[in-house]
């Protein structure tokens, strides 16, 4: 019995270091910020030729649209079609605020092809419906 109980107790702990691990969605918003800055923003200044102050920006803004876009997309009460004017009106807001840094309109349309490619990139490797 008590053989029993210690594997328990192993298992669970295992289980919860893997888990805690994982940082999945309901992961640290600050964790996950820092994670795209350290891995993103290179990529995002090379090829998009923004500044590194205006990558921040850019990526503080694309966290804050990619929470709301996440929940449009996890809402089962919504038919694909309010969902398409709700995504619609965000890449709209999402613009206005890429022009507000402010970024060329050549920067903008680069950001958002990075951010696009960046997307089916992930979708590619099997990572979800992004």
């Amino acid at each position: 019995m008590k053989k029993f109980f210690m594997l328990a107790a192993l298992f669970a702990a295992l289980f919860t270091t893997t888990a805690n691990a994982q940082g999945g969605p309901g992961g640290d918003p600050q964790q996950m910020r820092q994670r795209m800055i350290e891995r993103i923003k290179p990529q995002l200044i090379e090829k998009t030729k923004v500044s590194d102050a205006e990558a921040e920006k850019v990526l503080d803004i694309y966290m804050s649209t990619f929470q709301q876009r996440r929940e449009i997309r996890m809402d089962n009460s919504s038919s694909e079609e309010d969902k398409k004017k709700k995504m619609d009106a965000i890449d709209e807001e999402t613009t206005k605020k890429y022009k507000a840094i402010p970024l060329k309109d050549e920067q903008v349309k680069a950001v958002g092809e990075f951010f696009e490619d960046m997307r089916k990139n992930r979708m590619n490797r099997g990572g979800g419906n992004q």
